[in-house]
């Protein structure tokens, strides 16, 4: 079995994840393209973030994330181009590669002033029954 390093020059190998509104999935997709390296992005269109609130109640807000690998040095690339067609910071997430295989969820704190306590992406949301 052979093992792929997961840090070059260029940094460690992170997972990108980013959540759209489906209506803005378009937009984001340019502002990919406008990026130097290339990405191959993996589109999930039946995601949601969920939202947990001090009381333990959660919220689900249905979204679509759009994930692909990158190398830390290119982040500041892919947010800046972000930026640049009106994306606010909040909807990038950046896990590092091996935790992302290892786990499935990963919570992220809330900004200061918001009233949930963290949130957390779902990719496939489970079929209602």
């Amino acid at each position: 079995m052979s093992v792929w390093p997961l840090g070059t020059s260029e940094g460690q190998l992170v997972s990108v994840s980013v959540r759209v509104h489906p209506n803005e999935l378009e937009s984001l997709l340019e502002a990919l393209a406008q990026v130097r390296f290339p990405i191959n992005p993996q589109i999930y269109h039946d995601a949601a973030v969920i939202y947990r609130y001090p009381d333990d109640r959660e919220e689900t807000e249905s979204v679509t994330l759009v994930e692909f690998p990158a190398y830390e040095a290119g982040l500041r690339e892919v947010r800046a181009a972000l930026e640049a067609y009106g994306f606010e910071p909040g909807a990038m997430l950046v896990i590092a590669m091996l935790d992302e295989i290892q786990s499935a969820a990963h919570p992220e704190p809330a900004p200061p002033g918001a009233a949930y306590v963290s949130r957390y992406r779902v990719k496939h949301r489970a079929a209602a029954v």
